[in-house]
């Protein structure tokens, strides 16, 4: 009996893009973790589950010392997935591979699986405003990285808004706010009433406990100002 092998099919491969977080240190690089260790301390899972590129341009690490920062990252629950701005030789067996020619783009992560308020918003051009009608509950992640987020609701405590410009809040904001994802310094936060665990313009952020107190349960706005974050009540 002769048993005909079925046809092979063809191997299939598909190009797609996807949005990474780029940590990029300073030297000295241990100076560096302890400022990303109190930075975290306020921030507990932000890097769980996202994707991130470390960028060590301009810090000369030899294999060794890339793969302890790698490590480092590591047993703080970083998991990188590339390396950029490193000596293609330096990165080797065991260490991520070397990545070259990423162009900015906004922190980004996947909308919560059973929000579906971004997979009911209609089709709009990239740099229109993302109107999210109501809440956005704790968990969820809420990202437009070519324009403005306004959110006629409050935004619950670990909910995350990611705009590519400025972000306005029409409740309560409790959870993290990030603007000017793509290097808009003129990004600005707007919230009616401020609790934010988080806020950031333009890759620069301001933690719970170093925002002014007084500003709580206030009319709130923030923007840049140099290498600051300013704030201040609105009337």
């Amino acid at each position: 009996m002769t048993i005909t092998a079925p046809p092979r099919t063809s191997i299939r491969f598909r190009g797609r893009s996807f949005l990474a977080l780029v940590l990029a240190p300073e030297a000295p690089v241990e100076g560096w973790l302890e400022q990303f260790d109190a930075w975290a301390a306020e921030s507990p899972g932000f890097f769980i589950g996202r994707p991130v590129v470390l960028d060590v341009t301009g810090l000369e690490l030899d294999k060794a010392a890339l793969a302890k920062l790698v490590s480092d990252l590591n047993e703080r629950t970083v998991r990188i997935m590339g390396i950029e701005g490193s000596d293609p030789g330096t990165c080797g067996l065991g260490l991520p591979p070397s990545l070259s020619g990423g162009r900015e783009k906004a922190v980004a992560d996947v909308l919560d699986a059973q929000s579906a308020i971004a997979q009911k918003a209609p089709p709009r051009k990239s740099n229109d405003p993302l109107v999210i009608e109501g809440a956005v509950r704790s968990g969820q992640v809420i990202i437009h990285p070519e324009g403005d987020v306004i959110v006629t609701g409050s935004v619950g405590s670990g909910a995350e808004i990611v705009a590519g410009g400025s972000i306005h809040v029409y409740g309560t904001l409790r959870g993290r706010a990030i603007a000017g994802t793509t290097g808009d310094a003129k990004a600005r936060i707007f919230c009616r009433k401020f609790e934010a665990e988080l806020m950031a313009i333009d890759g620069l952020y301001k933690t719970a406990d170093s925002m002014r107190p007084e500003l709580r349960s206030h009319a709130v706005q923030a923007w840049l100002e140099g290498d600051a974050i300013i704030m201040a009540a609105m009337n």
